[in-house]
């Protein structure tokens, strides 16, 4: 096992499916990180406006705002821009070719727990306890 992220890491958690923020949350909250969530990227850049986030974990496909189309207002932003971007897809979404933007692309229909351990680590430079 790897040693745990320091206390006080934020994740900001954005995806309009209860269940998969729900999961995502639970995850990151038992490493340590004090998570925000969103179910769209409008509420999203609203929490920005005070949360200073170590990591977004965000879907691609949600009401209001598209994924593409949040990446593209965190990376206009210079205090968002450096921000490390995990998308959340589905298989067949092909977001995971087409938006290059994004550190690390993580599918929902496979286990997501076992993908954010890979995805944390190599996102954020350092190893995430399992």
């Amino acid at each position: 096992m790897g040693e745990s992220l320091p206390i006080g890491r934020v994740a900001l958690v954005v995806d309009d499916s209860m269940l998969i923020r729900h999961t995502v949350c639970r995850f990151l909250e038992e490493r340590g990180f004090a998570v925000e969530s969103a179910t769209n990227p409008v509420e999203a850049l609203e929490i920005l406006t005070r949360v200073d986030p170590h990591i977004i974990i965000t879907d691609m496909q949600m009401p209001r705002m598209s994924g593409s189309e949040f990446i593209t207002a965190l990376k206009a932003d210079p205090r968002t821009s450096a921000i490390p971007i995990v998308i959340l897809a589905g298989r067949q979404s092909g977001f995971q070719e087409s938006e290059k933007r994004a550190n690390y692309a993580i599918f929902k229909d496979i286990d997501i727990e076992a993908q954010l351990l890979i995805a944390l680590s190599a996102a954020l430079g350092t190893t995430v306890a399992s």
